[in-house]
């Protein structure tokens, strides 16, 4: 019999309309799944849960990241315009090794549980060989964390004698590899995806090889678009790849901010899902994010940390960037002061939550507290007086909580973080804090980057 566990909750923040939010209820897990939701619900349990001062809600969902590069944490801080394709994947990324990579996902991932993510799309996007891919995967699963494993590929510079990186289709025996064995199973804690060139950055023969590819093996794809039509390799690449039937729900774009309306439409339109990275973006990387646009097409957006060499990995705190940057678009585009609030606190808290599922085609199993969905629950300690008193609970998560109010983690129904400590085995993770810190030390001094302050 799978073990039954009782949460007595002070607040519920559901993230389902059919149940909403809750003061003084029940959640009740069997297994990894929720099984009921509600108030008094009279049941039977192995384990009953003390969470009367504490909030409860779905795990948070960052649809995107590139969790390799958590060594690097704060390098690229003061990186403007190019400096991180030609000082990251013209540079440093190709210094990493297979051990880099899990050391980087393992510790990466880590933090993400402690802030309270459960589920991460991982864009490994500087992979060389099957050793690396391998490695990084082994990151993820030691973490627990529940993850979509972005398979990407190095960009190194163009050298004498080897066509650039734009011109090299997605390697198939790296993917077939992987799907035929450790990642066959789409019940994994961690799945397959491909995180792919796109038009943006190939030509139209790997793009279409690269999107036929996703789909010979059941996976979702995902691409960058960080220029306009004009500067991409493909201008109209989406078009074609669109007429070739190859854009779907099983698509994801991340960023896009230079996508014209029409490209803009015809994605949305497709069910193609669009990933913002708000805290980057609005550091000078790009136009505001796309979420005031998406939002205007009647789609969900998702949204995700990217690069923690650039932005902190607290998904909180993008919640808000996202927020408050689409709150000064309005202001923008009104030329005025706002005459009404554009866009909800439960809105945002979607994004981070109900959009990232759907991002990662993952809607029917997690992003809300609805019974059949996987058991991955977050308690946030409403007694923190960044929090005390809890008047509205959406409003205390979006405006006021942060990663160090997460004080309990559940992942397909097993505990992640509890009283506010990784169950992660203390003395291996400090063992690999050392080594994370020996690998990042030697990237830096063979790339010569400089990464401190003036």
């Amino acid at each position: 019999m799978a073990k039954r566990i009782l949460f007595n909750c002070g607040w519920l923040v559901s993230m389902d309309e059919a149940i909403g939010d809750l003061h003084g209820a029940e959640l009740l897990i069997e297994g990894d799944r929720i099984v009921a939701v509600g108030k008094a619900l009279h049941a039977t349990a192995d384990e009953i849960i003390d969470a009367r001062g504490m909030i409860a809600m779905p795990g948070l969902v960052n649809a995107h990241m590139h969790t390799w590069q958590a060594g690097l944490r704060g390098v690229g801080s003061e990186w403007v315009g190019n400096d991180y394709f030609v000082h990251m994947h013209g540079n440093m990324a190709r210094r990493f090794n297979a051990e880099d990579n899990y050391l980087g996902n393992l510790v990466g991932a880590l933090n993400q549980i402690s802030n309270g993510v459960t589920a991460l799309f991982d864009w490994c996007h500087n992979i060389r060989d099957l050793e690396m891919a391998e490695r990084a995967v082994d990151g993820l699963q030691d973490s627990g964390v529940r993850a979509l494993f972005g398979h990407g590929t190095a960009k190194p510079p163009a050298e004498d004698g080897r066509p650039p990186h734009t011109h090299v289709p997605h390697p198939r025996d790296r993917v077939a590899a992987l799907r035929k064995g450790r990642l066959a199973s789409d019940d994994g804690r961690v799945r397959l995806a491909l995180a792919v060139l796109g038009p943006e950055q190939s030509t139209p023969d790997v793009a279409l090889h690269d999107y036929r590819l996703a789909r010979e093996f059941g996976l979702v794809s995902s691409s960058h678009v960080f220029r306009g039509r004009a500067q991409r390799l493909q201008p109209d690449g989406f078009a074609m790849l669109a007429k070739a039937g190859l854009l779907g729900p099983d698509h994801n774009v991340v960023h896009g901010n230079f996508l014209d309306d029409d490209e803009l439409r015809m994605l949305v339109d497709l069910g193609v899902s669009i990933s913002a990275t708000a805290m980057l973006e609005l550091r000078g990387a790009a136009p505001q994010p796309l979420t005031r646009r998406v939002r205007a097409l009647g789609a969900l957006p998702s949204i995700g940390i990217d690069v923690e060499p650039q932005v902190n990995g607290d998904m909180f705190n993008e919640i808000r960037a996202a927020y408050f940057d689409l709150s000064r678009s309005e202001i923008l585009a009104a030329n005025a002061p706002l005459a009404k609030t554009p866009v909800k606190a439960r809105e945002a808290l979607e994004w981070a939550t109900i959009g990232g599922a759907r991002a990662m085609l993952m809607e029917d199993r997690i992003g809300s507290l609805t019974p059949g969905k996987k058991a991955d629950i977050v308690l946030l300690n409403a007694g923190d007086l960044n929090l005390f008193p809890v008047h509205d609970p959406v409003y205390s998560i979006v405006h006021h909580a942060h990663g160090g109010n997460v004080d309990t983690v559940v992942i397909d129904g097993a505990f992640a973080k509890r009283n506010r400590e990784l169950l992660f085995p203390l003395d291996v993770l400090a063992a690999r804090k050392r080594e994370l810190v020996r690998s990042a030390d030697r990237i830096i001094a063979e790339s010569g980057v400089l990464v401190r302050a003036a």
